[in-house]
């Protein structure tokens, strides 16, 4: 089973790499427009027709990338919300633990002298 921060990291380099993508088929699209802005034809046609679906295609899967992050987010909120007090437990356990931490360590330059 995947670790819910595992999952985080894996969507959003999954959006960082379709808006990646998108911002590169843009750039694609102007230049293609601009170089065949005086030709026309059968296969200029179906060259934008192409560019047009793949837009739409790229527009529908950055659509499905953000619901699932969204939707990964609400359950997190959920998570947090349902189980209010185990959160606030395991906060001040791990507060405890860092500081006794800090503390042995702070105490153990104190008993050697310099």
């Amino acid at each position: 089973m995947n670790n819910p921060t595992e999952n985080t990291a894996e969507m959003n380099s999954q959006a960082h790499a379709l808006r990646h993508d998108l911002e590169q088929l843009a750039q694609d699209a102007r230049a293609l427009l601009a170089a065949t802005a005086d030709v026309a034809g059968e296969k200029v046609a179906e060259a934008r027709k192409r560019l047009t679906d793949a837009l739409d295609h790229k527009r529908d899967l950055y659509a499905i990338a953000r619901d699932k992050a969204l939707e990964g987010t609400r359950a997190a909120d959920s998570v947090v919300r349902d189980n209010l007090y185990q959160v606030i437990a395991f906060g001040v356990g791990a507060g405890i633990l860092v500081g006794f931490l800090l503390a042995t360590r702070c105490q153990c330059r104190c008993e050697y002298p310099r």
